[in-house]
């Protein structure tokens, strides 16, 4: 369940709400917040199933005036590693220069007779900063069939560091609006900041 606003009660509210392990994400990502005031949250439960296994995760997304904080927790079993279940954290700050794109694809049904307003049934948020980059390399060909010759490799190189999908049948309604509200004002952000060179 996605949740947003501009409080920090408001944030730890909806962690709360979320009901995953909120004593460990609120303080992770109240230490990462700091003093600063927060413009914007979200706050996006995912359940997973993994062969007889529920796993649970929860990504918060904070924007404050200079920086966008990502934080990801991850419940895990025991394993070799630990003999006791057990949760990861981690939160990552950027700051609002940093951040290279904002994608917000929207999935909308009956696009023939959409009437400007309608809620998308699903959307995929995507932001890069450089910090993961996935590179998609393939034999480079020509147009002769019977061409032997080595042409090298083509490919395309994209910034993936989130990508965050929410949609209205598995999150309801509410999350999708927050998500696009979520992403009006990081992308809203990202523009009103000047690009220092990074």
């Amino acid at each position: 369940m996605a949740k947003t606003g501009t409080t920090t009660q408001g944030l730890r509210a909806a962690i709360e709400r979320s009901g995953y392990y909120p004593a460990l994400v609120a303080e992770a990502v109240e230490a990462a917040v700091g003093g600063e005031p927060i413009v914007s949250y979200l706050v996006h439960q995912e359940t997973t199933f993994d062969a007889n296994e529920v796993r649970r995760h929860v990504t918060v997304l904070v924007l404050t005036g200079n920086r966008f904080i990502v934080s990801h927790t991850d419940e895990q079993a025991a394993d070799g590693t630990s003999p006791s279940p057990y949760a990861t954290t981690s939160t990552e700050s950027v700051k609002l220069q940093r951040i290279s794109s904002v994608v917000l694809s929207r999935v909308v049904a009956n696009p023939e007779s959409y009437t400007p307003g309608t809620l998308p049934r699903e959307v995929v948020l995507t932001i890069g900063w450089g910090a993961v980059n996935r590179l998609d390399l393939e034999p480079a060909a020509c147009g002769d069939p019977n061409c032997e010759a080595d042409h090298g490799y083509t490919g395309s190189s994209t910034a993936d560091d989130l990508s965050l999908r929410v949609s209205e049948a598995g999150d309801g309604p509410d999350t999708v609006r927050q998500t696009l509200a979520f992403a009006q004002a990081l992308s809203e952000a990202t523009a009103a900041t000047p690009d220092t060179g990074r």
